[in-house]
């Protein structure tokens, strides 16, 4: 576990927390950040002790999205040392951005003030939210004149109600932590600076139950959301008969039986 300047990685237990660390900037993207971001994903998947990842971000925020600042400079982005990652793979702020690249460990977002524009749609690619109540949300975008190419005008609608969709994505304002829950964007509000410990408590939850068993059910979820019922109840079959035949569950049928902690072993 490295990270970057602008991305940090500890390990609480079974989970890998990636922290988006420029509190300066209220963790506006830059090129170390992305990196980082994306370098965490891998090692997550990579790591078979990892079980679940939270992101968060440092000093009170979660992140303000793109650095504009920089954008509108001629200086470019901070980090440019990183470009020869970037031109390897052109791809690799998309990834870290998880437009089009899931991880397949569960990922939690712990969010604390700004999350907007960019965070925003970060938080898209996360499966379970947790927000502080003085948390803000939005996609600020057409306000700048942008588009938010991160992937909100695909995700967003099929995440919440289209309405409340293309009013977040068409009037750019702000949405609080209470709004955002309303709509079914984030799943809690918690006291403001508790938002890394309710994820942490989730994750546990998670981490002690069967890896490949909650790895198979978060592939089935996403693979079949565009199915038919008919073809995505076929496709869940398929995904979930092989979990039966595995160590972990007999494992778990035999802690069951005998009252104590199953010992899971990814087998």
């Amino acid at each position: 576990m490295v990270g970057t300047e602008h991305l940090t990685m500890r390990r609480e237990g079974a989970t890998l927390v990636l922290t988006l660390n420029r509190p300066e900037a209220k963790n506006a993207l830059s090129l170390p950040m992305l990196v980082g971001l994306y370098d965490g994903w891998v090692e997550a998947d990579e790591d078979d002790a990892v079980r679940s990842i939270v992101v968060t971000g440092a000093g009170g925020a979660f992140c303000a999205g793109m650095d504009l600042k920089a954008l509108a400079g001629d200086k470019g982005m901070v980090g440019q040392e990183y470009r020869d990652r970037l031109k390897a793979d052109p791809d690799l702020h998309w990834k870290a951005m998880l437009r089009h690249h899931r991880p397949r460990k569960p990922v939690l977002a712990a969010v604390e003030g700004y999350c907007v524009a960019g965070g925003t749609e970060i938080l898209q690619g996360t499966d379970i939210r947790v927000a502080g109540e003085s948390a803000t949300f939005g996609l600020f975008e057409v306000k700048r004149g942008l588009f938010p190419i991160g992937g909100s005008t695909v995700r967003l609608q099929r995440q919440i109600p289209r309405t409340h969709a293309l009013e977040m994505l068409l009037t750019g304002r702000p949405y609080s932590a209470r709004e955002a829950v309303g709509v079914g964007l984030i799943g809690h509000v918690v006291p403001d600076g508790t938002a890394l410990t309710k994820a942490l408590e989730i994750a546990e939850k998670i981490n002690a139950c069967g890896p490949l068993a909650v790895e198979a059910v978060k592939a089935s979820v996403y693979e079949t959301a565009e199915m038919t019922e008919a073809d995505g109840l076929a496709a869940e079959l398929k995904r979930g008969w092989p979990i039966f035949d595995t160590d972990d569950a007999k494992e778990g049928a035999r802690a069951f039986a005998e009252k104590r902690q199953p010992d899971y072993k990814r087998s």
